[in-house]
């Protein structure tokens, strides 16, 4: 799916109207351009499907691991922004841990960031956006075992509605061993 600007730019112009503004008033008469272009920034992601943020960043390393091993690797604290899909609120101060059990290949440090980064980049919900980085994070890496915790702001709770401003959300999306092991779960604390 491509985004489509000029449609965004006439839809921009539309909601200014609707607000009671003049669009050709001198401050914000190249707004819809300006909107456009940030919307297909924002929201490149939506551009792509799971199976092809995998292909873009699947590049690993088949290194000695023994395939008995169960060291964890972890990158924590990813920071991203996305946007929710109820009211296109911005999800902001966004921090994103990813862990996995390596199946015989490891991936680079960089492409995970890179992966979190693409996924983020969508019309969402957090809890559908952990799931799809577990689910390109097995792709890439083959493994079964991936943890996924995100913690958030959310400016459909801090800035409208309920406005409380303090109010974090946690979520996670844990994967094979992941899902039952204790010990696992405290490392990653």
């Amino acid at each position: 799916m491509a985004i489509d600007i000029e449609k965004i730019k006439e839809h921009v112009q539309g909601i200014l109207i609707a607000l009671g503004d003049d669009p050709n008033r001198e401050g914000i008469k190249e707004t819809p351009d300006r909107v456009a272009r940030m919307y297909a920034e924002i929201f490149e992601g939506m551009n792509y499907t799971n199976d092809e943020i995998a292909t873009m960043f699947d590049k690993t390393f088949d290194e000695d691991i023994p395939s008995t091993s169960k060291d964890m690797i972890q990158v924590k604290d990813i920071q991203v922004f996305s946007y929710c899909e109820h009211h296109l609120a911005l999800m902001y101060d966004m921090k994103v841990s990813v862990s996995y059990i390596p199946n015989g290949r490891l991936i680079g440090l960089s492409k995970i960031a890179r992966i979190v980064d693409m996924a983020s980049r969508r019309l969402q919900l957090q809890e559908k956006l952990g799931a799809d980085i577990a689910d390109i994070m097995t792709k890439v890496t083959g493994s079964e075992d991936i943890a996924v915790e995100i913690e958030a702001y959310h400016s459909c709770m801090t800035a409208r509605g309920i406005q409380k401003t303090n109010a974090k959300t946690f979520s996670t999306t844990y994967r094979g061993v992941f899902e039952f092991n204790d010990d696992l779960y405290k490392k990653m604390r």
